[in-house]
């Protein structure tokens, strides 16, 4: 077997306890992969950077704010385009709270955004493409773990992060 070679990213599901509603994101329609699809926050994770690292700083640049990681929702697979090695990448995807919703603005890389609800997202989240339907398992999960996380749970990753060294 050959050893891969593939890009690493995150995806960071942002919710504002405020609103009581998820983020969603639409691709500007300049942009190279899935332009016009509404998303997360995702990004690459650059050289010498580790998850959580690429994680703020790609909140920040798309959404102008700091975020708190709540959890990771889990992992993901796939392709920017032609299944090819410069377009694979594995990431993390995280579900982040937001203190501020109305701090949130978005960057360049996208030419809309909606506060949604969890079925809300359902409903808005309905083409057949694999980015839609990757962001609508994702919103499902979110809404699920959410919920049922424990406050003792929260505390501690809150008090050590999620990267182990």
């Amino acid at each position: 077997m050959t050893i891969g070679r593939f890009y690493g990213g995150i995806g960071a599901v942002i919710w504002s306890p405020e609103k009581q509603r998820y983020l969603l994101l639409r691709r500007a329609a300049n942009k190279d992969f899935a332009a016009g699809v509404w998303e997360c926050v995702t990004g690459r994770v650059d050289q010498g950077e580790g998850f959580e690292e690429a994680l703020h700083r790609e909140v920040r640049e798309e959404l102008g704010v700091t975020v708190r990681v709540l959890c990771i929702l889990g992992t993901t697979h796939f392709y920017r385009g032609t299944p090819t090695p410069d377009s694979e990448l594995i990431g993390v995807v995280y579900l982040c709270a937001v203190d501020n919703a109305d701090a949130v603005h978005t960057s360049t890389e996208h030419d809309a955004a909606r506060w949604v609800t969890a079925q809300e997202a359902a409903g808005v989240l309905t083409a057949t493409d694999l980015s839609t339907q990757w962001m609508r398992r994702v919103i499902e999960r979110a809404e699920t773990v959410r919920q049922q996380l424990p406050a003792a749970l929260l505390h501690y990753y809150r008090q050590n992060g999620f990267e182990l060294g």
